[in-house]
């Protein structure tokens, strides 16, 4: 089958080069890459989504700031 994609130049570049050092030809060098990707994608396990416990409560303490590590620190020290 002939479709039409549209490549990186840098990586059609690399692509042609491995290819031709693989004496092989461009079409049988993506065959091959796709192929792989696909059979990895089918043998990756599969990921549940991550669940994050809550509590109920009142929220933050009084001058506690998350975006600040530091005063997290100094916080939780004292």
């Amino acid at each position: 089958m002939r479709t039409t994609v549209r490549l990186d130049p840098h990586l059609l570049a690399e692509a042609k080069k491995r290819a031709a050092a693989s004496d092989t030809t461009l079409t049988a060098l993506l065959e091959q890459a796709l192929r792989e990707l696909l059979a990895r994608r089918e043998l990756a396990p599969k990921v549940r989504p991550l669940r994050l416990k809550t509590f109920k409560g009142n929220g933050l303490r009084d001058g506690v700031d998350l975006d600040d590590s530091a005063a997290l620190r100094d916080l939780m020290d004292s």
